[in-house]
């Protein structure tokens, strides 16, 4: 891809990286081809990484922060710098004068950063810093007007305005202002005012409307009564009516004399569900409903607040009621029925008729918008404070970012640790630097085992395993002999807090030639001493066996005392057998022996440890070749992408690089060493001994065979 800017590349891991120098640099990225740059995306937690300067770059808030997102903080911050190379000096300070406010977004943000100066109490500073902002949001909340649109109601000096946005919140809900407090904003106040007019108008016309309010004042009380006992003075009447029709149903519909005998052998009182069900009173053809006496007893109460409250005010004293007054009383509560089904949804009736009123009438709907509108008013102002935090977080942070993104220059340099180690693992004489958190080792060494790297996951805990953590370390020096699972050693992160790790989960892969060369031999060695353990248990135990079992014979030939069987002769065709065998094995091990040192014997003298070497190098050859290959194809791209990266390179780590992300145990410069061990085993001759004898019986062999010519 052809660009107006000169590039520079340095090549590390197995790769070439661009070199970022300069703002120039910086502001000339988006020209590089990203085919060019390690990674593309990465995660905005589990990184050694100012999260917050990460969520402010990361703008569709999905947790990732990816390339344009990173190439947009880019632009924006050195559109409103004078000078794009303070990005490279990562400083948490910026002087006011480094502004560029010849736009209107840099004369907002100028603006904005001398007013902060100015409520700190340094109106006369020239640098503001993140140590300015450090209570950022304390800063904008306690501003009279924050710009979020929110009036609360304790900013509020006016006590009657204060009381109806207190009376809001209680009827239409609150909203969170930028201190936390509850207020109300201009979607919840229209909607309470919405409904408060709604409801004053409903009112209105039920008061205008004598057929609607029947009663004045009283009608509400009247109505709630006669819908009370409606449904059943409906079905009394309707009972008397059938009774009318044919006689033979007075007595079935006034409920029979099973219906009573089942009720009386029950504990009965006037709230009693099956009492209720009785009608109101005894059914009869046309027989009027009785108001003061020959009730059922469970509606009696509702019938006393019917006559009191509906039927005395209306029609006058009686002490029952017809078919027809019942008709008359029904038509009466029509329109107010009418009225009521058009009653506005809303909870603003629970303040009263009388506060919606004065509500209405007291010009609070105007008072509040006009707050609101101050509010919002200062939005722009408060947005270019945040933006003021942003421009020094990206001041501080971008150069590290890219550095750590674009290409890998922090790690690869090792000047300083990149954003993905964590910290130091301290196990087994060794310390681990490339350390990588992991939130699910299961799922992370899925994919991690592929990059060739000598994995052990370690499950961290600290302040008494209050604080846990799980981290997977690459080991890339030494040998794997004594890594194991449950093995603990000690972890360090980047703030130098230790935590106890322990081994939870290994993925093996070859870590040094020199494991690789003593692989072999210590697989034989393993191998033989199981051999021998097995054999030496296989012995024991059958001499355990017999020893038993010779105790219980012995045990048996006292009690029984039998005659000693005479002893079986001595078998010369079974003994010479055996010899035979020995004989044979010793042979074959003979001719073993003589064919190497035939070998061996038959070379110059200093050939011979040129064979030696080969003949080890034939032996451990193989295996060294093996991981000299995967040693040279180990990638840090699957750890990474495990972890949610989109690495866009094969980030190689070689064996010299390897070698340095694992530190050995070593004895400091100058330091003196006592070689005596007080404690040290005696060192044991008979194999030295054993050793001489067999060379000495192999030469004697060789030379009975005639190898040394004397016959």
């Amino acid at each position: 891809m052809t660009t107006s800017h000169t590039w520079s590349f340095f090549r590390a891991g197995g790769f070439d990286q661009v070199q970022l120098d300069s703002g120039a640099d910086l502001l000339a990225l988006k020209q590089l081809d990203q085919k060019l740059w390690v990674a593309l995306g990465c995660p905005t937690r589990g990184l050694e990484f100012d999260t917050r300067t990460l969520d402010m770059i990361d703008s569709d808030t999905d947790g990732h922060v990816r390339a344009n997102e990173v190439l947009a903080a880019i632009e924006w911050a050195g559109g409103v710098l004078k000078n794009a190379d303070l990005l490279v000096e990562g400083a948490d300070s910026l002087a006011l004068a480094d502004i560029d406010d010849s736009s209107e977004e840099g004369k907002q943000l100028l603006a904005s950063a001398r007013h902060i100066l100015k409520s700190l109490g340094k109106p006369d500073a020239a640098t503001i810093s993140l140590a300015d902002l450090a209570d950022i949001e304390k800063f904008v909340a306690g501003l009279e007007f924050n710009g979020d649109g929110v009036i609360c109601a304790g900013q509020i000096r006016d006590a009657g305005l204060r009381a109806t946005v207190e009376d809001i919140i209680k009827c239409a809900g609150s909203v969170a202002d930028l201190s936390g407090t509850a207020g109300i904003n201009r979607e919840i106040a229209d909607k309470f005012f919405a409904e408060a007019a709604a409801y004053a108008a409903w009112q209105a016309k039920g008061e205008s409307d004598a057929s609607i309010l029947l009663l004045g004042e009283k009608s509400m009380a009247a109505a709630q009564a006669f819908h009370a006992v409606k449904d059943k003075v409906s079905d009394y009447f309707t009972r008397c009516q059938l009774a009318a029709y044919d006689a033979r149903a007075a007595v079935p519909l006034s409920r029979s004399a099973e219906d009573y005998q089942r009720l009386a052998a029950q504990e009965l009182s006037a709230q009693s569900q099956e009492v209720a069900s009785f009608p109101l009173a005894t059914v009869a053809a046309d027989k009027p409903l009785p108001l003061v006496s020959g009730i059922n007893p469970a509606w009696q109460g509702r019938l006393d607040a019917l006559r009191e409250r509906v039927v005395v005010p209306l029609l006058g004293k009686r002490e029952s009621l017809n078919a027809q007054d019942w008709v008359a009383l029904s038509d009466k509560f029509a329109a107010f029925e009418a009225w009521q089904a058009k009653k506005p949804a809303g909870s603003v009736e629970q303040l009263g008729l009388a506060r919606i009123r004065d509500i209405l009438g007291g010009g609070r709907e105007a008072a509040l918008d006009g707050l609101m509108a101050q509010d919002k008013a200062v939005e722009a102002e408060v947005k270019a404070i945040r933006l003021v935090e942003k421009l020094l977080r990206y001041n501080r942070d971008l150069f590290k970012l890219v550095n750590n993104f674009v290409s890998f220059r922090s790690f690869y340099t090792s000047k300083d640790k990149a954003i993905f180690q964590v910290g130091t693992l301290f196990l087994d004489g060794r310390s681990c630097e490339l350390c990588v958190k992991v939130e699910d080792v299961a799922r992370h060494a899925g994919l991690a085992s592929m990059s060739g790297i000598c994995l052990a996951y370690c499950d961290c805990v600290r302040s008494g395993g209050t604080e846990k953590m799980s981290i997977a370390a690459a080991f890339t020096a030494g040998d794997s002999d004594y890594l194991m699972v449950g093995r603990n050693g000690i972890f360090y992160d980047r703030k130098g807090q230790d935590w106890d790790a322990s081994i939870v989960r290994i993925i093996d892969h070859p870590i040094s030639i020199r494991q690789a060369f003593w692989s072999p031999y210590k697989k034989l060695s393993k191998m033989i001493s199981e051999q021998l353990q097995k054999l030496a248990a296989s012995k024991a135990s059958t001499v355990d066996s017999q020893m038993i079992k010779a105790a219980v014979d012995s045990g048996k030939a006292v009690a029984e005392a039998p005659a000693a069987p005479p002893k079986p002769p001595f078998d010369v065709g079974k003994f010479a057998g055996i010899f035979a065998a020995i004989g044979l094995a010793i042979g074959a091990i003979g001719g073993i022996l003589a064919s190497i040192v035939s070998g061996v014997l038959g070379l110059k003298f200093w050939q011979i440890p040129l064979a030696l070497i080969g003949l080890m190098l034939l032996v451990s050859g193989p295996s060294m070749a093996m991981a000299w290959f995967k040693l040279k194809r180990r990638n840090l791209a699957p750890i990474l992408d495990a972890n949610g990266w989109a690495i866009n390179a094969r980030a190689r780590i070689n064996i010299p690089f390897g070698t340095s992300l694992t530190g050995m145990a070593e004895l400091p410069e100058g330091a003196n060493r006592l070689l005596v061990d007080p404690f040290a085993e005696k060192r044991v001759l008979w194999p030295y001994y054993l050793a001489i004898a067999a060379g000495i019986c192999s030469l004697v062999g060789l030379w009975y065979v005639g190898f040394f010519g004397h016959r």
